[in-house]
């Protein structure tokens, strides 16, 4: 039987509404136990976590996620094959979002909108066999075996710190698996401007990332070349011919937005068009900051406390640690 280790990082006092989802669908035996990590810095927190942990497999998730009660064995029946390291599933905007996150969600699970790292905010397909671009930090399960091995996650990076570690499961012989049913709901963003901040940190991260690891992924990078498209195209406006792209880019964004509104339903759909260009351009300049700043350094954070919640029945115990 797994034994599973649930760590949860949290901002100093904040509230953690996955505790009471986690006490509604959790048996009450000794299989489980939750790590609350509080803090200012979430990779060292994850960290620090893990090192305290007894389980066989470390589930990582964020303070808001609601974990689907099929997760647990969905988790342990691919971990069941000895060279799969890391087995994670998307991060599904639930229904009862308000309108404005519900855009949100469907712009960074639609294909236009997020490419190829779509699957990790949508359902789809069979579990398979995958890589960094599927998976999801916010719901991921890893061995802790493999992850004290290889040192953890690199506290230079946050975000895209659980990229970075993907890449060095795979370099090191191991299996990811993406499983489509093992899913989380997290509400999206609840106002343009936090999901502004959203885009930008993601950009950010992933310009981190590339100086750190020194790898450059080319899909990764073509929000950061739009960028540069629009301000060549700005400056040279007067060239009728380079604009062609961005009629065939806001073509396929009302393509696009088109599509949604009709599988959904929903006439805001069509605000799309605006939303797509808006997260594209704020990912590039992100990405383009990133780069700019150099090599990140560790935030340190010596007043880390760790809560370990026991028995994840209706009753709870905690053991609490300042690391």
């Amino acid at each position: 039987m797994c034994l599973f280790s649930i760590i949860i990082p949290v901002n100093p006092g904040g509230h953690v509404a996955a505790i009471q989802h986690l006490k509604a669908i959790m048996p009450d035996d000794q299989s489980y136990e939750v790590l609350l990590a509080e803090g200012n810095a979430p990779s060292q927190q994850r960290n620090r976590a893990a090192q305290e942990a007894v389980g066989d497999i470390l589930y990582f998730i964020d303070d808001d996620s609601r974990i689907a009660p099929e997760n647990f064995a969905l988790c342990a029946a691919g971990m069941s094959d000895p060279s799969v390291a890391v087995v994670g599933g998307p991060s599904i905007t639930p229904a009862h979002d308000n309108w404005l996150q519900q855009l949100f969600g469907a712009a960074l699970s639609s294909p236009f909108g997020s490419g190829p790292v779509l699957n990790r905010y949508r359902s789809h397909g069979e579990t398979r066999v995958t890589t960094d671009k599927e998976l999801i930090l916010c719901n991921l399960a890893v061995r802790r075996s493999v992850f004290i091995d290889l040192g953890g996650f690199n506290e230079c990076l946050y975000p895209n710190e659980e990229n970075e570690f993907l890449e060095r499961v795979t370099s090191a012989g191991y299996t990811l698996l993406h499983d489509p049913s093992m899913s989380v709901f997290r509400s999206q963003r609840p106002s343009l401007k936090a999901f502004v901040r959203q885009m930008f940190s993601y950009g950010r991260g992933r310009g981190q990332q590339t100086i750190v690891t020194s790898n450059c992924s080319v899909t990764s990078f073509i929000p950061l070349f739009f960028v540069i498209y629009l301000a060549v195209a700005l400056v040279c406006i007067k060239y009728v011919l380079l604009l062609a792209p961005l009629m065939i880019y806001l073509a396929a964004a009302l393509f696009s937005s088109l599509r949604i509104m009709i599988k959904s339903g929903r006439l805001s759909s069509l605000l799309l068009i605006g939303v797509y260009p808006l997260m594209h351009v704020v990912n590039g300049v992100g990405l383009l900051w990133g780069l700019m700043n150099g090599k990140p350094d560790p935030v340190c954070d010596s007043s880390i406390l760790i809560t370990k919640i026991k028995g994840l029945g209706m009753s709870f115990s905690s053991e609490n640690r300042a690391i």
